[in-house]
C-alpha cells in the first residue's frame, strides 16, 4: 500500500515539472548564446525599422515684411527613417494658416508644411508657433517657429490728427504719405468715421510721395470726437495707411460717470461736478433734467469757476424694488438749446433701513 502510494505521488510530480521545464526551454531557446535576444517567430522587433521626421529647418524667418501684406513660405522637411512616416496633424496657430499636400510619406520622400499669414497694420515683431504631430516616436511633436519683422513701407505724416471745433477746418493739417523704399504708388481709397473728413485724389497718379488737402466737416464731427482715417494705396508691401483723430470736446464734465454705491431708495443724496468750457466761451445753465425719468435730478448749489461751473446736485434714488441697481441719464441744459449729458449709475444697499419712530 505504501509502495503505491509513492508511485502516485512520483508521478504526480512529474506532471507539474514537465510543463515548467517546458516554459524554462522556451525561454532559453529565445536566447542566443551568451543571453543575447534573438527574434522568435510571431513576435514584434522591439528595434525594428521606425520612421523619422527631420526638417531642413524649425525657424521659418520672413525677415522684414509690409504691413497689411499676405505672406507665404515652406519648411521642407524628410522622412529619414526606415518606416512610413505618417503625420497626424499641425496643431493650429493664431494668424497663421498651415497645409500639407499629404499626411504619409515613404522612408526618403520629402514634403513641406505650407505656411500663409498676413501681418498686422502696426510695425512689430511677429512670432508664432506651429507643432507638428507624427508617428515617430523618438520625436513625435516638432515645434516650428514663424517669425518676421513688420515695418512700414509708406509712412504717414502725421500719424495723429489733433483737431479743433472752433478753427477753419477744424485746423486739420496736410496729410503727407511717402514712400520709404521709393517705389512709386497711387492712392484708390480714402475713408473716414462718418465720413468727418474727405480728400481729393486721383488714383491714375503714381508717385513716391503724396500731399492731401483734408476737408473737414465739422457738423459731423462734433457728433464723433473720435475715429480713423484709412488710406488704400497700391505699394505692394503696403496696401492701407490709417490715421487716427482725435477732437478736443467744446465741454468737459468731470466726473463725466456718476455712481451712486449703498444706495437708498427715495433717500436723496449729493454729487458735486464741474463743467468747463475748453474753448474758454462762456455759457449759461438754465436747468437740468432726467432724460429717462428714473431719477430725480436737481441743482442745490451753482458756482462760477474759470471756463465754467460747479455744480451741487441733489439726486433722488427710484422707489424699493427687485432690482439691484438702477441707471439713468441727467441732461444739463444750456442757454441757446445745448444739452450736455451725464449717466448716473446706482446700486442699492444689502442693508434694510432704519425707520426711526418717535
Amino acid at each position: 500500500m505504501k509502495e503505491k502510494c509513492l508511485v502516485c505521488a512520483i508521478l504526480a510530480a512529474t506532471c507539474i515539472l514537465l510543463p515548467l521545464a517546458g516554459c524554462q526551454e522556451q525561454a532559453k531557446s529565445a536566447k542566443e548564446p551568451g543571453g543575447a535576444l534573438r527574434e522568435v517567430k510571431g513576435a514584434p522587433e522591439p528595434n525594428g525599422p521606425a520612421p523619422k521626421i527631420t526638417f531642413e529647418k524649425i525657424v521659418c524667418d520672413f525677415g522684414e515684411v509690409g504691413p497689411n501684406t499676405d505672406n507665404k513660405g515652406q519648411i521642407k522637411f524628410t522622412n529619414t527613417g526606415e518606416a512610413l512616416l505618417k503625420i497626424t496633424k499641425v496643431s493650429k496657430c493664431c494668424g497663421v494658416v498651415a497645409t500639407l499636400d499629404k499626411m504619409e510619406y515613404a522612408p526618403g520622400e520629402g514634403g513641406a508644411i505650407n505656411v500663409q499669414w498676413k501681418s498686422g497694420a502696426r510695425p512689430t515683431e511677429f512670432e508664432r508657433q506651429l507643432i507638428v504631430h507624427s508617428n515617430d516616436k523618438a520625436n513625435p511633436d516638432v515645434t516650428l517657429t514663424i517669425k518676421a519683422r513688420i515695418v512700414e513701407r509708406v509712412v504717414c505724416e502725421p500719424s495723429r490728427l489733433k483737431l479743433f471745433l472752433d478753427e477753419d477746418n477744424a485746423g486739420c493739417p496736410q496729410i503727407t504719405l511717402r514712400s520709404l523704399d521709393e517705389r512709386p504708388f497711387s492712392i484708390t481709397g480714402f475713408k473716414s468715421t462718418a465720413d468727418c473728413i474727405a480728400v481729393d485724389f486721383d488714383p491714375s497718379v503714381e508717385a513716391t510721395r503724396f500731399v492731401l488737402q483734408p476737408k473737414v466737416n465739422q457738423e459731423k464731427l462734433q457728433k464723433n470726437l473720435k475715429g480713423r482715417i484709412n488710406i488704400d494705396l497700391t505699394h505692394p508691401e503696403g496696401n492701407i495707411v490709417s490715421v487716427l483723430f482725435d477732437v478736443l470736446p467744446k465741454y468737459t464734465i468731470t466726473p463725466p460717470l456718476i455712481i451712486l454705491f449703498d444706495a437708498q431708495p427715495e433717500m436723496p443724496t449729493t454729487k458735486t461736478i464741474s463743467v468747463l468750457n475748453n474753448y474758454n466761451k462762456d455759457f449759461e445753465i438754465e436747468s437740468v433734467s432726467s432724460k429717462g425719468g428714473v431719477i430725480g435730478v436737481r441743482v442745490l448749489d451753482q458756482k462760477k469757476i474759470s471756463s465754467g461751473y460747479q455744480l451741487d446736485l441733489e439726486i433722488l434714488p427710484p422707489p424699493a424694488g427687485d432690482a439691484i441697481r438702477f441707471t439713468d441719464t441727467f441732461t444739463l441744459n444750456l442757454k441757446g438749446g445745448e444739452n450736455l449729458p451725464i449717466t448716473c449709475n446706482g446700486y442699492f444697499s444689502k442693508k434694510k433701513p432704519v425707520v426711526q419712530t418717535q
